[in-house]
């Protein structure tokens, strides 16, 4: 059986917030079990690399850290028609994966998932460069998980408490608990880019 369900966080975990989809469908991986016909991808910031893997599926769930303009940590959940207009509302900041592009390119050439879900949280922090998810967006990862697994559940889809093993994730050094606490601390790592290149006292 080929996937016909594709679950994917998409975002930058090198920018503190931005990597909310990443954590979210890594997390997800971690703590349920599913068949072949579900795919989970770790898309980061592939943009329209990432087309021939929605050619293959009619469901696409989407995590991602969209700007709603609502209170850090607030979760909005977006369906069908409604997800390339709120995925390209505002552009986060200059390292956004370009998402919206990428569903604009798949209907344009005829092969866009029917059914598309998108779980979104408002970011709280996107400039701290080699930064983890701030609290209160962190928080939001398990409250995302349990939308995603209802929603899926809602389509038929057979998920169970388990894990999930699979080549489309990413590598066990990048992974949420290896990155936040190999970082260094900010005297020795610049938080907001290369210090080199910053505005300097006179």
């Amino acid at each position: 059986m080929t996937a016909r369900v594709l679950v994917l966080g998409i975002g930058n975990v090198l920018w503190a917030d931005e990597g909310f989809g990443v954590r979210c469908v890594e997390r997800l991986a971690q703590t349920y079990a599913f068949g072949p016909d579900v795919r989970l991808l770790d898309g980061g910031t592939q943009g329209l690399y990432l087309l021939p893997f929605l050619e293959e599926v009619d469901t696409l769930l989407v995590f991602d850290a969209v700007d709603y303009g609502l209170a850090p940590g607030t979760l909005k959940i977006i369906e069908d028609d409604d997800v390339p207009a709120f995925m390209g509302a505002k552009k986060m900041s200059l390292h956004q994966t370009g998402f919206q592009d990428v569903i604009a390119t798949a209907q344009l050439m005829g092969y866009c998932p029917e059914k598309l879900i998108l779980i979104g949280c408002q970011p709280q922090e996107l400039e701290d460069y080699g930064g983890g998810l701030r609290e209160v967006v962190s928080a939001q990862i398990t409250p995302a998980i349990e939308i995603a697994v209802e929603k899926l559940r809602g389509l038929g889809v057979n998920v169970q408490k388990g894990q999930t093993s699979s080549p489309d994730l990413a590598d066990p050094s990048i992974q949420r608990s290896a990155y936040e606490t190999g970082r260094p601390s900010e005297k020795e790592a610049c938080r907001v880019g290369d210090d080199r290149f910053l505005p300097q006292d006179v």
